[in-house]
């Protein structure tokens, strides 16, 4: 008997890896034809030759975008907007969050609902527009970071975190002569590491990939993201008539290129987050 369930087992794990592997390489697959076209060269392109693997390699469409100083700045600047943006967030999200998880503060249903109802009634494009008007957040950075401060869904997790942590830790510490700000930042934020690397990476994605509220609010060029200014040199590319037809590949060349470069940040920071992505989200919808 015991012999015919490992062996059905194994049958089962077969299955699933197999299906699991289809699934990762299906997935895998645009990346890999947008990180090879990046690569490959225009009458490679043009013949139909590149898939996943780069034809006749040639570095030209990354040489072209970082040879241009206003998207190396773009790019510099996106890079320490989003770090500013992700701590402004986590520091909003954090102070609202650990007094919302306290069963003893007064109104906190009343706030709790208030958070909540932000997630199911927008004002609309015009209204936020006219709301960042009055506060003088046009054609400022403020206006890409104030207006999405504080994320209700990332509160909810984040609460619900807080008030997974074991009340006696708290009653200990209280005792002990510790203050509920002391409690924060010696008892609560430390065993949050997992919610808050994951919210964290929540934050930092939103806005490396936001342009929406660049397009609004933005006017100076120096303030432009770096998704913005990609979106400008798609749009703006000029193919030069002396280098006849294979020259109109060069905008899906640098459209590739731009997608590879705007993508690698996050990239490269997923993988030190990985680990507490599951264990945040998780440990933060044990308790409501």
């Amino acid at each position: 008997m015991s012999e015919v369930k490992s062996r059905s087992s194994k049958i089962f794990q077969a299955v699933v890896g197999t299906i699991f592997v289809i699934i990762t390489l299906i997935t895998l697959t645009p990346i890999l034809r947008v990180v090879s076209m990046s690569l490959s060269s225009k009458s490679a392109i043009l013949s139909g030759k590149v898939w996943v693997v780069p034809v006749q390699l040639t570095l030209e469409a990354y040489q072209r975008s970082f040879g241009n100083i206003n998207f190396v700045n773009s790019f510099l600047y996106s890079i320490i907007l989003t770090a500013a943006y992700t701590g402004i967030c986590m520091l909003m999200t954090i102070m609202a969050a650990y007094p919302l998880s306290k069963g003893d503060l007064k109104g906190r249903k009343i706030i709790m609902t208030l958070f909540v109802l932000t997630m199911y009634f927008d004002p609309g494009t015009i209204p936020n527009y006219l709301n960042v008007k009055s506060f003088g957040f046009i054609d400022t950075v403020w206006a890409l970071i104030i207006p999405g401060a504080l994320s209700a869904y990332n509160l909810i997790i984040m609460r619900s975190f807080f008030i997974g942590i074991d009340k006696s830790l708290y009653e200990s510490a209280y005792i002990d002569g510790c203050t509920e700000f002391k409690a924060l930042v010696k008892i609560a934020i430390p065993l949050a590491v997992p919610a808050i690397a994951t919210l964290s990476l929540f934050y930092a994605v939103s806005r490396w990939n936001g342009i929406s509220d660049v397009l609004y609010y933005i006017n100076s060029s120096g303030l432009y993201t770096v998704q913005m200014m990609l979106k400008q040199m798609i749009d703006t590319v000029k193919i030069s008539l002396q280098e006849g037809t294979n020259t109109q590949l060069v905008a899906d060349n640098i459209k590739a290129a731009s997608i590879v470069i705007s993508m690698t940040p996050m990239m490269i920071a997923y993988p030190f987050i990985q680990r507490y992505f599951t264990k945040g989200i998780m440990l933060g919808a044990v308790k409501g």
